[in-house]
């Protein structure tokens, strides 16, 4: 199978990644605004829509990153949902009022033979830590947008919160988390990323 085989999506894929899009988008929305919001029923969906942007550019961005770097090392990658999360995060953005942010999760292959078999501690560490990457470049760029004004501010302030967010929950050192296998590889490259960005999202709240 040729690498440029390899790049392309599934149309069960994109379904997939579609569909925890918009419940994350969903579940982000409720837990802001507040959930059986009918009497700012405008104001929701000017959030809805504003989540579903910055969770698109947040939640597809770790994915593809997680995909993509995982490529790189010669592996089968796919994205799925995980139904059960998905359901966690409705439940929990309505009646807890706080997001459960696990809504899948790229599966890797080695090309070679089996799950797991041959990728190396310092690949699958480095294949993890990709996602929060990206979630960090993200979030500098919408902090960027919140030295305008209008929507442009609302899109930056929530756009900077949700990416700090994914990164930060995924970098939480157990499993089935990307933060897990980041420790097992290297605890101190874990502690230089992990703990300065739950800093900033304590300071936030």
């Amino acid at each position: 199978m040729s690498f440029e085989r390899r790049r392309t999506f599934s149309w069960t894929e994109i379904q997939h990644i579609i569909i925890a899009w918009l419940v994350l988008g969903l579940a982000f929305s409720v837990a802001i605004s507040g959930p059986f919001n009918i009497n700012y029923l405008g104001s929701f969906l000017q959030v809805f829509m504003i989540s579903l942007l910055t969770i698109g550019a947040g939640f597809v961005g770790h994915e593809l990153t997680h995909k993509f770097v995982a490529q790189r090392y010669g592996c089968l990658a796919e994205f799925r949902m995980w139904p059960l999360g998905l359901i966690l995060a409705l439940f929990f953005a309505f009646f807890l009022g706080v997001v459960f942010a696990a809504p899948g999760a790229v599966y890797i292959t080695p090309a070679s033979f089996g799950l797991g078999a041959g990728i190396t501690r310092r690949e699958n560490g480095i294949i993890s830590l990709s996602g929060p990457l990206t979630n960090v470049l993200f979030a500098v760029i919408f902090f960027l947008l919140t030295f305008l004004n209008g929507l442009l501010y609302n899109i930056g302030s929530l756009g900077f919160f949700i990416n700090l967010f994914l990164a930060a929950f995924n970098l939480i050192p157990f499993p089935p988390m990307d933060g897990h296998k980041v420790f097992v590889w290297s605890k101190g490259i874990w502690a230089i990323v992990a703990i300065p960005l739950w800093v900033v999202i304590i300071l936030i709240y």
